[in-house]
């Protein structure tokens, strides 16, 4: 796709050119196999030495079509599709580490990553630290050890939303000769451009905004093709040495740029198989058309929602990295100058009850444990996601009981600034 174009004709057109009385849309190639008239054909795949198809579990057109329009929106040089944001997460560490090996994550990560680094990959022998996303450069450089192959944040942290300051962090994991992993499912590429300040691999859960709609799970990978593996090789074998399953095929060396993106779908999908269907990459590509649209409403939506709360007397804080004199508004300024994403964090004085009392009495907004649809939906941490905790130890955790999360959607802001209104009278 031409590189000129702007990302909202992009979110239409890459990864797709239609052919001469072919199909405009991406097709579903809802198919397990693809056929081949000769064994010879069949076995080049199988060996790596041609492109092509031949069992879904690896790769299938449609995942293909929609994960290079995820590319060019990044900027990078090729992505995967994974079943969930979760297995990208895992896939994107799983790619360069392994059992031995250490890597850095930022502490106010999405819970379920946070599970992953400190409980799940500690089983397979990969050990994690966790480092505040504010911690200073002396304490982020002395986290590195020598067993170090990567460092992992989010470019606006779930559900905290800490934003990344990317270019220090780039920074350092290159001091150390390791890349950087940006999580930018909140942010999008439509407001934040990792690859731009020195990120080297993104990732998403596309079952968020790119999805928009509530309609499939799923992730991706993207490799920005700009980290030098070989410069490091002995902190990176399984790209810069011979993969004894694929006949002692070096990655770095056969696929330069694409080693990253090759290795995890030719080996990591190849034994795992976390593929998405392709009738749920088809809903993603034709839900990523209206991506740009929708993220300015999510942002004007949720700015407008962050004031009216802020004033209100009902609440003691507001979090919005989008709001000025929010402890990220800087930050947010410098990366994403155009918006942050839709969610929002609000403390109600008083205790729990006046929370529920809050969500109870919305008629617009849906209480679910989703972010990031074109729905407004709300979650009270204190009664849901840590319902098993005592209001000490809600605080310990740096959650009050009158915490609630808030995703604006893309309803009209006057119907959700009502409902908002009615509700807190309530509580």
């Amino acid at each position: 796709m031409n590189k000129k174009l702007k990302l909202e004709t992009k979110c239409i057109h890459s990864g797709w050119t239609p052919s001469n009385g072919g199909p405009r849309q991406i097709p579903i190639f809802q198919s397990t196999t693809f056929k081949y008239d000769s064994a010879d054909e069949m076995g080049k795949l199988f060996d790596l030495e041609s492109s092509g198809y031949f069992y879904t579990r690896l790769q299938n057109p449609t995942n293909d079509a929609v994960a290079a329009r995820i590319a060019d929106l990044e900027g990078g040089v090729g992505a995967i599709l994974t079943s969930s944001g979760q297995a990208a997460t895992f896939y994107s560490i799983f790619n360069i580490c392994e059992a031995g090996d250490h890597f850095i994550c930022t502490s106010e990560i999405y819970g379920g990553t946070f599970n992953l680094g400190g409980v799940t990959l500690k089983k397979l022998g990969i050990d994690c630290t966790f480092i505040s996303a504010d911690a200073s450069d002396e304490e982020l450089n002395a986290a590195f050890r020598p067993n170090t192959k990567l460092v992992f944040a989010e470019s606006i942290s779930n559900p905290a939303l800490v934003v990344l300051d990317i270019e220090r962090f780039a920074k350092a994991a290159h001091a150390h000769g390791v890349p950087l992993i940006v999580d930018n499912t909140f942010a999008t590429p439509v407001n934040c451009r990792p690859f731009e300040w020195g990120a080297d691999i993104v990732t998403h859960s596309t079952t968020k905004y790119m999805d928009g709609h509530a309609t499939q799970v799923g992730g991706c990978i993207v490799d920005s093709g700009n980290f030098d593996w070989n410069a490091h090789k002995e902190k990176f074998p399984g790209l810069t040495t011979p993969d004894d399953s694929y006949h002692g095929i070096i990655y770095t060396e056969k696929f330069g740029k694409l080693a990253y993106i090759t290795k995890a779908t030719s080996q990591l999908m190849r034994d795992l198989g976390s593929i998405p269907s392709p009738f749920n990459c088809f809903l993603l590509g034709v839900n990523l058309e209206t991506l740009p649209l929708r993220v300015e409403r999510h942002c004007s939506n949720a700015l407008a929602i962050a004031r009216f709360l802020q004033s209100h007397p009902k609440i003691a804080a507001v979090h919005y990295p989008g709001l000025p004199g929010d402890t990220y508004y800087d930050l947010a300024q410098k990366y994403m100058p155009n918006g942050t994403c839709g969610v929002i964090s609000a403390e109600l004085k008083g205790q729990r009850e006046s929370a529920v009392r809050f969500l109870d009495s919305l008629k617009l907004a849906s209480i679910a444990t989703h972010v990031a649809d074109a729905k407004t939906c709300v979650l009270h941490p204190a009664s849901h996601t840590h319902r098993q905790m005592t209001d000490q130890q809600l605080r310990d955790a740096g959650i009050s009981p009158g915490l609630i999360r808030l995703s604006i959607g893309i309803e009209h802001i006057d119907d959700l600034l009502e409902d908002m209104e009615q509700a807190l009278e309530k509580a």
